[in-house]
């Protein structure tokens, strides 16, 4: 088992963090229906009386459009990785907020563009295919808008769960970076052909400072923070080490890594510049709270990325983007706290078991493995615990293969007071889901359970 030492700086370092901060979700959830009101005003304040079918048409196709053209932004807004929405509310939210803003927005984008040219269809008593196609040849920025709206299906429809679990996952993540150029062609059009904006000047200022903060932030958190960041640490592989079966640990050197502004609990996107891996960026969290010249990522064989870390040589160079996450210290708010990791989801649950602040005897940790020699770093855990005064409980399938069951019985039994613990729950989406449940039936509050998948 490879080793890391400076436990005790690290949880002087986390002190300070106990208290847990309030998630922004509220207040953001409320700036973005304030916007979505606004989009509505200024349909509702530049549309007519209107007195046929035609004119009906057309304006449930200009409200939604606008509101496309809204949300469309809120669709990149959500892909910059702006700390304060990753760091606090937590990077799995901000991607399911994504996916859902994603599947509203291709909804209204084909409402808008059906109504539109149903409408004018309509007045010019053609067809609405005939109708398409001569708006697209003869109306300003038509021909990038229909370009964008298909590049915007196609990465939808591949966005689909099934389809999407048969691509490889650096195939997805690569075509899904096209929505940028997707957005930016079907952004002129709508300042082009917009009656609201051609109306109302301060409409186009404004919707001009949308996209334009939005392009910033991501300009700034997508491409110019991570180039600093590599620039100033200079990271490399230090040294590779199994740690148990189809599972390593890769060090990762640096320069002063203890102020690149990660916590327990967080992960980054890795890129190692080693043949065949250079276009992969893949997450992985910290299993060890940083140090002065030393991370730590430890990883399960599950595909092609990861099953070649174990053959990365010292020396090669590393690429990272981060750190992401918000299952830290930070969302504590109880003074006992049980730790929960099943598999691989060991490693944020190594580093929070090594730095949070606990008196002897309030912190546990349950590990959920298939077998004792799938128990990975259990040498480090069991040391961290005996220095600690902390609880450290293994769950593992029986001879002939029988899983054991978390239920609210056997948790209650293990820790009678469960129900005053806040809990870590880290681990495969079956057995998050299972030990979710075994916790709200032991009486544990769904605002002290905090779990996040980095599955991203």
């Amino acid at each position: 088992m490879s080793t890391i030492a400076g436990g005790r700086a690290a949880r002087r370092q986390t002190m300070r963090r106990i208290r847990p901060r309030r998630s922004p979700a509220i207040p953001l959830l409320i700036a973005v229906w304030a916007g979505a009101a606004g989009v509505i005003w200024l349909w509702w304040s530049n549309t007519p009386s209107i007195a046929d079918d035609k004119g009906r048409i057309l304006n449930a196709g200009r409200i939604t459009g606008l509101l496309a053209g809204y949300l469309m932004a809120l669709v990149v807004l959500q892909m910059a990785r702006v700390p304060a929405l990753e760091r606090r509310v937590g990077s799995d939210r901000v991607a399911r907020w994504h996916a859902m803003s994603g599947r509203y927005m291709l909804c209204l984008t084909l409402a808008h563009i059906g109504l539109t040219m149903y409408g004018y269809a309509l007045q010019a008593n053609t067809g609405v295919v005939d109708q398409t196609i001569e708006s697209v040849k003869t109306l300003p920025d038509m021909g990038k808008a229909a370009i964008g709206t298909g590049v915007l299906l196609f990465i939808g429809l591949i966005s689909v769960g099934g389809l999407r679990k048969r691509i490889p996952y650096d195939t997805w993540y690569h075509i899904h970076l096209l929505t940028y150029a997707a957005v930016y062609l079907s952004f002129w059009h709508q300042l082009s052909t917009g009656n609201d904006f051609a109306v109302e000047p301060a409409a186009t200022t404004a919707w001009y400072a949308l996209y334009g903060t939005v392009t910033a932030l991501v300009l700034w958190y997508r491409v110019i923070t991570p180039i600093r960041l590599n620039l100033r640490h200079r990271m490399r592989v230090e040294e590779v080490v199994e740690e148990a079966p189809g599972i390593v640990s890769v060090l990762i050197s640096g320069k002063r890594l203890h102020r690149i502004g990660a916590e327990p609990g967080q992960f980054f996107r890795w890129r190692f510049l080693a043949p065949g891996m250079r276009l992969s960026s893949h997450p992985y969290s910290l299993s060890a709270a940083p140090r002065p010249g030393l991370l730590r990522i430890t990883v399960k064989a599950l595909g092609d990325h990861s099953t070649a870390l174990k053959g990365l040589k010292r020396g090669t160079r590393v690429w990272a983007e981060g750190p992401y996450g918000a299952m830290t210290a930070s969302r504590r708010s109880r003074g006992k706290v049980l730790l929960m990791a099943g598999g691989v989801g060991i490693t944020p649950m190594r580093a929070l078991f090594e730095t949070l602040p606990a008196e002897r005897g309030d912190l546990t940790l349950l590990y959920r493995a298939n077998s004792t020699q799938d128990l990975a770093l259990w040498d480090e855990l069991s040391a961290i615990a005996d220095e600690r005064g902390a609880r450290l409980m293994y769950a593992v399938n029986s001879p002939d293969g029988e899983r054991p069951d978390i239920n609210p019985e056997t948790l209650r039994r293990k820790l009678p007071d469960i129900d005053e613990h806040d809990v870590f729950l880290c681990g495969p989406p079956g057995f998050a889901e299972g030990a979710y449940t075994a916790l709200r039936g032991a009486g544990v509050p769904a605002r002290r359970i905090h779990h996040e998948s980095f599955e991203l």
